[in-house]
């Protein structure tokens, strides 16, 4: 009886594509479960990842079917991004062509892992129908006042003449030519999600028993409440005159406003307004302006790893409370993203400000001192105030709240709450992503496109050259005419951040959309499915995706279209693949190719594998005998099928018949079934169940009883068919009529133990260890641990004694 997982498999994914068994049911009144992984952007092959993030998902939907749940286990393609337009420059392909092509690649992959995805529900982000729903969305949200254009900073290429993200910018050059990028403002459309900052907050609650608080850790500290003190600073009559009068003040916010009679500088960041008109208005030296705008260079995210550095704009302000003058300066470590894109710099209680101001030798004043110990600067912890006029010798902690009050009361500054959470900009000046629906109109402004004239989508007669945005440069796709007045107009060519596609797919497969089209998806449909209840995806989603996930539910239920406020009730972040340590890629030689695993030993040995080796939410080491142990096992329990007895029901056994042996085997099987349903449902560690039914099985192959093992194979394959599908279809079918896939109760007479072993200690050590029947008494216990240790009892006193049920007896003695 030979093992042919290539056979088998094949023959099951035949049955399981023919049969439809896989899609969700219309029955609304059953107990539904969506089981939902993070979809897979289209690179043209599945890796590692792609494997356990989807075992582990499809070994969920799998179990919740044989509990009877109707269950939502949808796949798609995050099909939209930069990818598709390099591939389409270096290959010199379309992106669409390439990207479809790869989907069709990808898709034979998966279907190649038996994974149990819905076929009706798949689509494509970059598919027409699909765009037509989110361009909606963004005209209501536009309409509500939650997307708005505005100009923007973004990393400029002189050289290819075009924007680049972040990720395509190399040590402050473009990844393509090597040449320096600048910052350039530019207008760009933003999504107001800030509006929604404390609501993100506040319902956090709602997934502290479902998310890794890790991750609500680092969306809480992504959002960063703060509440502190707004002011302004008022320029000096003289810098004023510099600017020409275009400025007046300039607005800071700081959550330490009991240090302001400590502040000697203010900085402001390398792309702040002022310093933008005076790079532009050549009011800056060659010198100065060259070093603002190296600054400039550098990504906002890499500066904080970078030394502290600035220079002097050659202005000043005037300090609100003391009228004193103070400098302002350009500083590297101010982000114009946070607060106003401006600071008040004390360095006596700030170690960023000290290090500047002990760079630059600027003044460096003390306002508050500890209590009982020596001031070393820069001390950042409450005390005492100094030099502080009539807060002088208040704590800190009161100071705060009264110079705040002092601030309302003269009407130059208020108590704020602020958050480090910025407007999503959602503008990206490519090709291959979905158009924004606007129109720019000289007579009416900014216009949204009418509703029935969606989906805007891509002209297909394009050249990707990688040198401009080739909508911006098509002859005839961008001009158009005005929605309101009818006249001229130009088409917006700027395409959506791809995030946006991924905000709302969660929503889109509750609905059969082959059946519908006027609608994203069904209300009812919505309201039975919705909030998926177990996500699964990377941790490194945990911010920028997850959030605006959440967010985009948020907006959605305000528009009308979603009735909850939550789109992911259970989150689950399964740890990376690795090979000799480190993660898996091409440029380090170390990847494993999914296809030859499958090739070489099958799907189920590959799911098994990446199950056993490691807690999903752990890291995955790469271990090449740990997969043959793994095919060894599935190896061993087809060949030992033989040993069992054709039936459709499961045998009755008598466990007063059997003997010490059948009974322990019997243990193993049903132990390994009780903890099916808390792996299942609650801890996902698939490695302690596998390992369960591994022990089960070399139980099983200890005795002679074809019932026992009859028995243990209707339950193990059970256990197993979610985990590994084709073998345990394939013996469940052959031996069983696959009668016993369903929801199967634990024999607990089967776990009743005869006899109990117990520790006995002498004042809490280990001494002995005893057999008793499981019936004994407390006083027969006794009996029987004592004589096991009479001759350490000899010349004591027993004190106490104590019987822990089913665990051990402790003799208290002295002497």
């Amino acid at each position: 009886m030979q093992y042919n997982p290539g056979e088998i498999e094949k023959k099951w994914q035949k049955i399981w594509n023919e049969s439809g068994e896989f899609e969700p049911k219309e029955d609304k009144t059953l107990n539904k479960k969506y089981i939902l992984s993070m979809f897979p952007y289209p690179s043209g092959r599945i890796h590692m990842g792609h494997v356990r993030n989807y075992s582990i998902g499809d070994a969920l939907a799998r179990y919740y079917r044989q509990q009877g749940f109707n269950v939502l286990h949808p796949i798609g393609w995050d099909s939209f991004g930069m990818p598709a337009e390099n591939a389409a420059i270096k290959n010199k392909l379309h992106p669409k062509k390439w990207t479809y092509e790869n989907i069709d690649y990808m898709r034979k992959e998966l279907a190649s892992l038996g994974l149990s995805f819905s076929k009706t529900r798949e689509f494509a982000t970059s598919n027409p129908d699909y765009t037509r729903w989110e361009q909606e969305f963004l005209i209501k949200m536009f309409e509500k006042g939650l997307l708005y254009q505005k100009s923007q900073t973004v990393n400029w290429c002189e050289t290819c003449h075009t924007v680049l993200a972040n990720e395509q910018v190399v040590d402050g050059c473009c990844w393509r030519c090597d040449n320096p990028i600048i910052q350039k403002e530019m207008p760009g459309y933003y999504i107001a999600i800030t509006k929604y900052a404390q609501e993100l907050l506040d319902d956090m609650k709602e997934l502290e028993n479902g998310w890794p608080k890790k991750v609500l850790t680092m969306q809480k500290n992504w959002i960063g409440r703060s509440t502190g003190l707004e002011f302004s600073f008022e320029l000096s009559d003289e810098s004023k005159t510099k600017l020409n009068s275009k400025f007046e003040k300039f607005s800071v916010f700081t959550t330490r406003a009991e240090t302001v009679y400590g502040v000697t500088y203010s900085a402001l960041a390398p792309e702040h307004e002022i310093v933008n008109y005076m790079i532009n208005n050549n009011l800056l030296d060659e010198k100065t302006k060259n070093k603002i705008l190296q600054m400039q260079a550098v990504l906002p995210k890499d500066r904080a790893a970078k030394e502290k550095e600035g220079v002097y704009l050659g202005i000043d302000v005037i300090h609100p409370l003391t009228n004193e003058k103070i400098p302002v300066w350009v500083a590297n470590f101010v982000l114009v993203e946070y607060g106003s894109g401006a600071v008040m710099a004390v360095p006596a209680h700030d170690d960023r400000d000290f290090e500047f101001a002990t760079k630059y030798n600027l003044p460096i004043k003390h306002v508050i001192e500890p209590k009982n110990r020596e001031l070393i600067l820069p001390y950042t912890e409450q005390g005492i105030m100094v030099d502080s006029e009539e807060f002088t010798k208040l704590s800190s902690k009161e100071a705060k709240k009264k110079i705040i009050a002092k601030f309302e009361e003269l009407g130059i500054g208020e108590e704020k709450v602020n958050y480090k959470l910025r407007d999503w900009g959602i503008s990206r000046q490519r090709y291959w992503g979905a158009p924004i629906p606007f129109v720019k109109c000289e007579k009416c402004g900014i216009v949204p496109e009418n509703i029935e004239n969606l989906p805007i989508t891509l002209p297909d007669d394009v050249e990707i050259t990688g040198e401009g945005n080739p909508l911006e440069n098509h002859p005839i796709w961008k001009y158009t005419k005005c929605p309101k007045c009818g006249g001229d107009a130009i088409r917006e060519t700027d395409t959506m951040d791809t995030f946006v596609q991924s905000s709302w797919y969660q929503f889109r497969y509750v609905t059969d959309f082959h059946e519908t089209s006027d609608v994203p998806f069904r209300a009812e449909d919505e309201k039975y499915w919705m909030s998926v209840d177990q996500y699964i995806g990377g941790i490194e989603h945990a911010i920028l995706h997850l959030l605006y996930a959440r967010f985009f539910t948020k907006a959605l239920r305000d528009l009308g279209y979603v009735s909850v406020n939550e789109p992911f009730k259970n989150l689950l972040t399964q740890g990376m693949v690795l090979k000799d340590g480190s993660k898996m890629s091409k440029s380090k030689g170390n990847t494993v190719d999914p296809d030859e695993l499958i090739n070489k030993y099958g799907a189920d040995t590959a799911r098994l594998f990446t199950l056993f080796a490691a807690p999903p939410e752990k890291e995955l080491e790469w271990n090449d005998k740990a997969v043959e142990g793994a095919f060894r096992f599935l190896n061993r329990l087809y060949i030992n099928s033989k040993k069992v007895k054709k039936i459709d029901k499961k045998p009755i056994i008598d466990p007063i018949k059997l003997s010490k042996v059948e009974k322990s085997a019997r243990k193993k099987v049903y132990e390994a079934l009780g903890k099916s349903k808390e792996v299942y449902e609650k801890t996902f560690a698939f490695n302690t169940l596998i390992a369960a039914c591994m022990e089960a099985l070399n139980e099983l192959n200890k005795i002679e009883n074809q019932d026992i093992y009859t028995e243990g194979y209707w339950i193990i394959t059970n256990i197993l068919e979610p985990i590994v599908p084709h073998i345990s279809n394939e013996l469940a079918d052959d031996l069983f009529g696959k009668n016993n896939f369903g929801k199967l109760e634990v024999d607990v007479d089967a776990l009743k133990e005869d006899e109990i072993n117990m520790a006995v200690t002498i004042n809490g050590k280990k001494r002995a260890e005893i057999s008793v029947p499981a019936t004994s008494s407390k006083e027969e216990i006794l009996e029987v641990a004592k004589q096991a240790i009479a001759s350490q009892l000899e010349e004591k006193t027993i004190i106490k004694e104590i019987v822990v049920p089913n665990r051990l007896v402790n003799i208290v003695v002295k002497g």
